[in-house]
């Protein structure tokens, strides 16, 4: 089985790109690139996903009686799932918010 923290490595660096990808596409929004920005928020679901496979794979770790070792760096690879989880939601609102703008600016 993998190592915990080739795991929590994965989990880090995959839900960083998603977290970067999901600021770029706000980002873009506000310059009015839906295209550019929606395209952003897919390849940031694609690295997000990887991660979430990953943490999937700690999960099942632990069902099958494995047990995973808590650890700061388990709690910092968990944090910043949820971190990329949070703006992925902020960027698709952000991207409605400066749609309707446009619309009525």
């Amino acid at each position: 089985m993998e190592a915990l923290e080739q795991i929590c490595f994965e989990i880090i660096s995959n839900v960083g790109g998603a977290r970067s990808s999901y600021i770029e596409a706000i980002d873009l929004a506000r310059k009015r690139e839906f295209e550019q920005a929606q395209a952003s928020v897919k390849q940031g679901g694609e690295y997000f996903l990887a991660g979430h496979q990953a943490h999937a794979r700690l999960i099942q770790k632990e069902a099958s009686k494995e047990g995973v070792n808590v650890s700061l760096l388990l709690m910092h690879a968990e944090d910043q799932l949820m971190s990329a989880e949070t703006f992925r939601i902020l960027a698709d609102r952000f991207m409605e918010l400066y749609q309707d703008l446009e619309k009525v600016g």
